[in-house]
């Protein structure tokens, strides 16, 4: 009677009963296969980076660059605006009637139209917390008449992200980028102009559409 040996990553089995030019087989063995220690450490790095995604706070939602607004700076911003020239604002609040405009240094996409140079007159960039400590970044200002896409005697309104039908933005689903609200009053008629970006929805409030910017956005203008 001959002897198989049979090397499985581990120490050697004797097969005994197996003779060789015969055609039995030898029985049955169950190997049981200890991890390796790659393994181990493999399994438990998911098992941190699933812990760390499910902790993790959610993404904020995207949007089109086009209805994407932004602020930076006094010089890196984009806002909403009327897509078709000398439209009031409240005329133009109707699906696809709203783009947004970029300063020169924040402009990333042909879809998004260009403010001139000088469509300020005077503006403020500031950045604060709001009552439960959250964090807003906000510019107001005067701006000069003669914009391409207002109407000088307009009395103006206001776009954000979470009004409008089903809370869902005005435009629906623009966003600002960065947090996770934002509200925009425009006033053609007395030249003034203001947004603000918040992550808390108590700082950008959407109640006094009709109040004007220093009452929604208190700042220097």
């Amino acid at each position: 009677m001959g002897s198989l040996s049979i090397i499985r990553g581990g120490p050697t089995i004797k097969c005994s009963s197996w003779e060789p030019g015969t055609t039995g087989s030898c029985p049955l063995i169950r190997f049981h296969l200890r991890p390796s220690r790659t393994t181990m450490h493999l399994s438990s790095a998911l098992l941190v980076l699933s812990a760390t995604l499910a902790l993790a706070s959610p993404l904020q939602p995207r949007a089109a660059p086009d209805n994407t607004v932004l602020v930076e700076s006094t010089t890196k911003y984009c806002m909403v605006m009327p897509r078709k020239a000398h439209t009031d604002i409240g005329d133009s609040e109707t699906p696809g009637g709203m783009r947004v405009y970029c300063s020169a240094s924040a402009r990333t996409d042909n879809s998004q139209g260009l403010f001139p140079n000088n469509f300020w007159k005077k503006v403020a960039y500031k950045t604060g917390t709001g009552k439960k400590g959250k964090k807003y970044v906000q510019l107001t200002g005067q701006i000069n008449k003669g914009f391409s896409q207002l109407n000088d005697n307009d009395g103006g309104g206001q776009y954000d992200s979470s009004g409008g039908a089903g809370g869902k933005g005005n435009p629906q689903g623009s966003v600002c980028k960065g947090y996770a609200h934002y509200v925009q009053l425009v006033e053609p008629d007395v030249g003034r102009a203001c947004i603000r970006c918040c992550q808390d929805y108590d700082d950008c409030p959407l109640d006094k559409d009709t109040a004007g910017c220093p009452s929604v956005i208190p700042g220097a203008y």
